[in-house]
């Protein structure tokens, strides 16, 4: 073969690049086409372009095949017979199912940080707040108004928002009924409603059609969860109760993050920052047993040192305190059940009992007695080979947004594959100087690490809408 050979160019970006392996010259003129090698040459060119690829390339492709292989099993899942995939005919044929009395959706109290979150106090027409209540005029809601005041026609923006979606649900599923409202804010004094009621904020109301057919309330329950209230309650058989969260609310980060100051053990006894962390390190986790390991870290999901977010913290009986996103799973104890499970930090109530890292050095589980939301400025989630990892002495999960511990480790299972491959071409058997070195180019890249969600959590993020059920995320 001749070393001038016109060729197909492995990177058109590099004006004359010489390959040792295979010999062979290529320009940026190369084009397909023009090559009239011997069947040798393509051998020699596939091994130059398999060395030629970059860890990234590698990276998507692996993702490509593992978006193919959920496209097929949803594909499966429409064909006939059982299937083990997720059936879209499901979602065309869906019909919305009523509720019963005394249900409730969410299946958490009203004022918790996954419903409608906690009062922030009652609002007075003398109140400064006051301004900010809408008084909403529409032609497909009828008020009751007991009072004559107009009291009920006044509701904060979310509230108002939200009861204009369902009113438009209500004449589409009834052509020739239209909503009540028997109550929303409510400015008495004796507090009838209960002196936390969300009512004398605004935020919730209470629903009827205007026919007064109960056989119609569950159904009318349903549509207001679908129209987006935060809390619904088929309280009794005289009207539905629904409520929203404050309009200060913050939209809630699309990942799952720590802060940047929570603290982890890592193996050799130190703590460290979770903005000091970096690829490699090994942590205390949770294996499968619920025994604390250490773990290695493998990649950021996601990083953002300056990025100011909304976060759940919860503290425990004995002063241990979780700083985390709403959308993260926290690792619970259930006694009566005797079980352990993940669910979202926002779904996690007061008395729920969480594992905390003890002076033992074990894991025990511990209630929690208070739950509030803070503002916290960074946000940070390594992801561990075991999936998950203690902060603050508490342990969590690595993962966010898909209530599945198992379906989401499943997922990242790629990455880890890629992490071993990686480990593997670069033993460790290396003296401390060169370790040290090694640890500090990596702190020099995470340094210089692009803020913001991993491309291959971002991808899972997006997919997730098409191959799971609204009941699996969050």
């Amino acid at each position: 073969m001749e070393q001038n050979q016109r060729v197909p160019c492995l990177n058109i970006e590099i004006a004359e690049h010489f390959c040792s392996d295979c010999d062979i010259r290529s320009n940026v003129d190369s084009e397909i086409r023009d090559t009239y090698a011997r069947s040798n040459f393509y051998y020699s060119l596939i091994l130059c372009c398999l060395k030629r690829k970059t860890i990234s390339s590698y990276l998507r492709y692996t993702f490509h095949i593992l978006l193919i292989v959920c496209l097929i099993t949803s594909a499966f899942g429409c064909g006939p017979g059982r299937s083990f995939g997720f059936s879209h005919r499901r979602n065309l044929n869906y019909r919305p199912k009523p509720l019963v009395q005394k249900e409730h959706v969410p299946n958490i109290p009203e004022q918790t940080l996954g419903a409608s979150g906690v009062s922030e106090g009652a609002i007075k027409r003398d109140s400064p707040n006051f301004k900010k209540l809408i008084w909403v005029e529409s032609d497909y809601i009828v008020f009751k108004d007991e009072e004559g005041t107009g009291a009920d026609r006044f509701m904060s923006r979310r509230c108002k928002d939200k009861l204009d979606i369902l009113a438009i649900s209500v004449i589409n599923q009834w052509p020739t009924t239209r909503l009540r409202v028997i109550e929303s804010w409510d400015e008495d004094g004796e507090y009838l409603h209960g002196k936390n009621s969300l009512h004398y904020e605004g935020r919730a109301v209470d629903i009827t059609t205007d026919d007064r057919d109960t056989s119609k309330y569950g159904m009318l329950a349903r549509l207001a969860v679908e129209a987006g209230f935060d809390w619904v309650y088929y309280e009794n058989r005289d009207y539905i109760h629904c409520s929203v969260k404050s309009d200060s609310f913050h939209t809630p980060h699309d990942s799952g993050c720590f802060t940047k100051d929570s603290i982890v053990l890592t193996s050799n006894g130190s703590t460290k920052a979770m903005s000091d962390l970096i690829i490699g390190d090994r942590v205390l986790s949770v294996n499968d047993r619920g025994e604390p390991i250490f773990s290695e870290i493998i990649l950021f999901m996601d990083r953002n040192l300056e990025q100011t977010e909304q976060f759940i913290q919860l503290t425990t009986e004995n002063g241990a305190v979780l700083t985390v996103t709403p959308a993260h799973l926290v690792m619970i104890w259930n006694p009566e059940k005797m079980l352990t499970s993940y669910v979202f930090a926002d779904q996690i109530t007061r008395n729920d009992q969480v594992f905390v890292h003890d002076f033992t050095k074990a894991l025990r589980p511990q209630r929690v007695i208070k739950l509030e939301t803070v503002m916290r400025e960074g946000v940070v989630a390594p992801l561990t080979r075991a999936g998950t990892i203690v902060v603050n002495s508490v342990a969590a999960s690595c993962y966010a947004i898909v209530n599945s511990q198992k379906l989401a480790h499943w997922s990242l299972a790629p990455m880890r594959l890629w992490s071993s491959i990686l480990s593997y071409m670069h033993p460790s058997n290396q003296s401390k100087e060169t370790v040290k070195e090694e640890k500090r180019k990596k702190r020099l890249d995470l340094e210089g690490y692009e803020s913001g969600v991993h491309w291959y959590a971002k991808a899972l993020y997006t997919i997730k809408d098409y191959v799971l059920p609204i009941t699996w995320r969050h």
